[in-house]
This record gives C-alpha cells, sequence and structure tokens, in this order.
C-alpha cells in the first residue's frame, strides 16, 4: 500500500500485481469463462437470483479473494460499477445490453444474502 505524505492512503494502491505473465494469462481465461456463464444466464432469462447466476456470482467473488477481501459493503460497491457508465459497465455491455445491470442485480443479491 501506498500513503501520501498527511498517511493517507493512495486509492488504487492496495492492489499489487505481482503475477507473472502466464498468471495473468491464466486469470483473464478464467476471468472470462466466468463472464460466459453470467451471459449464459442473461440469455436464457434467467432472474439474477436464480441459483445458475448466484453460483456465477459467487465463481466471480471467488476469483475476487485472490487479490482482496470484499465485505458485504465492498463487493456492493464493486457491483455498483457494472451498472454505472464505468470501464467495467462498458466491458459488460460490450459482452452483451444489460449485462452490466444484470450482473450488478445478482451481485448485490449474492452479497447480502453470503457476506
Amino acid at each position: 500500500m501506498n500513503f501520501d505524505d498527511q498517511n493517507n492512503l493512495v486509492v488504487g494502491s492496495y492492489y499489487q500485481n505481482n503475477y507473472s505473465s502466464e498468471e495473468n494469462q491464466q486469470f483473464t481465461k478464467e476471468f472470462a469463462a466466468i463472464t460466459q456463464k453470467m451471459v449464459a444466464c442473461l440469455d436464457e432469462g434467467l432472474e439474477p437470483e436464480h441459483e445458475q447466476m448466484q453460483d456465477a456470482v459467487r465463481e466471480h467473488y471467488e476469483f475476487c479473494l485472490r487479490f482482496w477481501t470484499p465485505d458485504l459493503e465492498s463487493y456492493r460497491n464493486l457491483a455498483m460499477s457494472f451498472a454505472l457508465p464505468t470501464a467495467y459497465n462498458e466491458t459488460y455491455e460490450a459482452e452483451r445490453e444489460g449485462l452490466g445491470n444484470y450482473i450488478y442485480q445478482a451481485a448485490t443479491h449474492f452479497a447480502d444474502t453470503n457476506l
């Protein structure tokens, strides 16, 4: 973590990518597979609370645990970035229209139920 000269945490400095190129490529593949499971749930018309979608969200949450440990509030905040106009939302919307908001709804349900 990095702190400024007033001992305030520099936002974003808590994430350190000390992984090899091969590990990062594997992470990318795993994340893409999780995203495709979410796309399939949306395409099937499943509700965000459906067990199949919740399983995909659990995989997403467990993926996140490799890099940081989100609590209820921080995971809900991450989920919000999927629905708001952010780079996350743009990425999900490029996969499928409505996917960002769909994942937001599913992830907040997961957080409220499990965290």
